[in-house]
């Protein structure tokens, strides 16, 4: 009788094993948009691995646009409308992004403007910037979330 043969060695980095389960449990829903990732110093006891190694996990994941990362606060999952990755169609610009836009444009008057390169690279900028705070309401509503349900839990 001869011995069962051995499973092959896994040749792939740890950080890559890391991220494989982080991204996983993402598309399982296992996290949800919007909550919070567990921070390099539990990744690394999780997966016994080292600091540099966590960070080159969540690294990947963000690359991917599954997670984004505000400086102080942590990593989050990402809200993701469909499977290509883009914002849900029925997303409405904010009232307040509305407004705004509107009164640049006034008070600018496109003087000194070359033809289209300003144009691509404003809109650009703004598409970054509105996907910045969106990223930040996000954060700050499962924190009010958070809270709320604490606050109720307290009074019963």
């Amino acid at each position: 009788m001869t011995p069962a043969p051995e499973k092959k060695p896994d040749r792939r980095p740890p950080y890559q094993h890391a991220a494989d389960e982080l991204r996983r449990e993402i598309k399982q829903g296992r996290v949800k948009p919007g909550e919070q990732m567990p921070s390099v110093r539990e990744l690394q006891e999780r997966f016994g691995i080292a600091n540099m190694t966590a960070r080159s996990a969540l690294n990947v994941l963000r690359d991917e646009g599954l997670i984004y990362t505000i400086h102080g606060r942590g990593s989050f999952v990402a809200d993701i409308g469909d499977d290509a990755g883009e914002f849900s169609i029925g997303y409405t610009a904010p009232a307040w992004y509305l407004s705004k836009r509107a009164e640049g444009e006034g008070e600018e008057g496109g003087e000194g403007e070359p033809d289209d390169a300003p144009a691509e690279v404003s809109l650009t900028e703004i598409l970054a910037a509105l996907r910045d705070e969106i990223r930040a309401l996000s954060v700050e509503h499962q924190e009010l979330r958070r809270e709320v349900e604490a606050l109720k839990k307290a009074q019963q």
